[in-house]
């Protein structure tokens, strides 16, 4: 998933891994963090326009964010065994075009994956590159949930 920024391909494709969602982490996350009434509470959620229980689409976007950290541990985990070097992967400057395009609900299973979509040297710091990403959750009916374009600085083999 994360090479050295001369060796990612646009078009890679990364399945990123998936998460069942459970009524109990959802209400919990939902306490810390968005504690809207529809995320906390079936019943409070059953009169609104969800008519139940759903996530907070910020619960679905820390998912994603801890599943990309988890498989680019695993490829960096691949690349020590192998005798490889492993690049570093510093901060993303951010993310654009969010979308929560369905309700998640307790019982559903989302499949997170991530496409390389462009890349570019950095022009502030030539040791590193920007790599974008569009990065996708389908739920279990193979329905899209969540997307986002995402950005990461990446190490350059030349820098």
């Amino acid at each position: 998933m994360m090479l050295f920024f001369e060796d990612v391909e646009i078009g890679a494709r990364t399945r990123l891994g998936a998460h069942s969602f459970r009524a109990e982490d959802m209400v919990a996350f939902a306490r810390m963090w968005d504690p809207q009434a529809f995320h906390l509470d079936e019943g409070a959620g059953a009169r609104t326009h969800f008519g139940g229980l759903v996530a907070s689409g910020w619960y679905t976007a820390a998912i994603a964010a801890r599943l990309r950290a988890q498989a680019m541990e695993r490829e960096h985990d691949a690349l020590r065994r192998a005798g490889k070097p492993v690049p570093r992967v510093g901060p993303s400057p951010g993310f654009k075009d969010l979308k929560w395009l369905r309700p998640v609900r307790a019982g559903d299973t989302l499949t997170f994956e991530s496409v390389v979509v462009a890349k570019k040297p950095s022009a502030s710091r030539p040791e590193w590159g920007l790599v974008f990403t569009h990065d996708t959750a389908t739920d279990q009916h193979g329905h899209l949930a969540f997307e986002l374009t995402n950005c990461v600085f990446v190490e350059r083999a030349e820098g």
